[in-house]
């Protein structure tokens, strides 16, 4: 299996090819997912992985769209990313996106979006983590096994029971 891990900083994934923009880092090689194209053919790794960078990026849309490219059709993008709601979103000036559990449905036929981007893919999974005490309240268990709770949750909820981070895996869809 060939793995992609983008903004691999110092900690990149065993067996994994890094990619980042620092040359101080762990990095196989050098490129900014800012940039626009990374340097590797079309649908060339089976899984990419963004551990904390999707926040930083200066477009998402087209952040993704080029994530989608390098994928073999079927294969994994996983994102982790703080929630909008959670102290670290904001606390670090290098964020400029503030995403919620919904944010990445405009990739999906589900959320009906399709004019944004032409890749598609589908959700496969999404864990929202929550702070401590609301997990061990299990308030963290009932966001995640229901769409519907986790709806509410978003709309009337999360300001007073924050999220931490959320983790996504997408299928590439060609």
């Amino acid at each position: 299996m060939r793995v992609l891990d983008v903004g691999c900083g110092r900690n990149k994934r065993p067996g994994a090819i890094g990619v980042d923009y620092n040359p101080n880092t762990a990095a196989d090689a050098l490129a900014d997912v800012n940039g626009g194209r990374l340097p590797f053919r079309d649908s060339s790794f089976d899984r990419v992985e963004l551990i904390h960078v999707i926040e930083h990026v200066d477009d998402v849309v087209r952040t993704m769209n080029e994530l989608h490219r390098v994928v073999r059709p079927g294969g994994v993008i996983r994102l982790e990313t703080p929630h909008y709601t959670d102290f670290s979103s904001f606390c670090d000036p290098t964020h400029r996106w503030h995403l919620n559990s919904f944010s990445f449905r405009y990739f999906t036929e589900e959320g009906g979006f399709s004019y944004y981007s032409r890749c598609r893919m589908r959700e496969r999974s999404l864990h929202v983590k929550l702070l401590k005490l609301w997990k061990l309240l299990g308030f963290e268990l009932f966001v995640n096994r229901s769409r519907a709770f986790r709806k509410f949750w978003e709309f009337y909820l999360c300001y007073i029971i924050r999220g931490k981070a959320m983790v996504f895996e997408l299928e590439v869809l060609k």
